[in-house]
């Protein structure tokens, strides 16, 4: 075998190896991911509430269960999380996104604020 091929064989095991070593990293990190946006979002809630009173959990859960039950109606789900704080300068083009976890899966709610700061249901899917 020449020194050539010899060499092409061990930078390949190489690039095997790194390859694989970075999935397994990758795969390990996704649900430190999932908690470090659930805390972000719970820390841009909370920079929200400082700045107006709009921002309010219970009224933006209780709209999102509302829209679950009207939108899905017979889907349960056993936990619902505020994944993003979108606060605008104003109110009107203030969002909440909040995801419910069920055992047939995720549903996304999107929640706008209106002009008044009522909150109303943008999508769900």
């Amino acid at each position: 075998m020449s020194t050539l091929a010899l060499l092409l064989i061990i930078a390949g095991a190489v690039l095997v190896v790194l390859f694989v070593g970075g999935w397994i990293a990758a795969r390990r990190r996704q649900p430190s991911d999932w908690a470090e946006h659930v805390a972000a979002a719970d820390q841009a809630l909370q920079e929200a509430r400082a700045a107006d009173k709009g921002w309010d959990r219970e009224v933006l859960e209780r709209t999102a269960r509302d829209a679950l039950e009207r939108e899905r109606p017979g889907w349960t789900f056993r936990d619902l999380h505020l994944v993003l704080v979108d606060d605008r300068p104003g109110v009107a083009d203030d969002r909440a996104h909040l995801v419910a976890i069920g055992d047939r899966g995720e549903v996304r709610v999107v929640l706008r604020r209106s002009p008044e700061g009522e909150w109303s249901v943008e999508s769900v899917g």
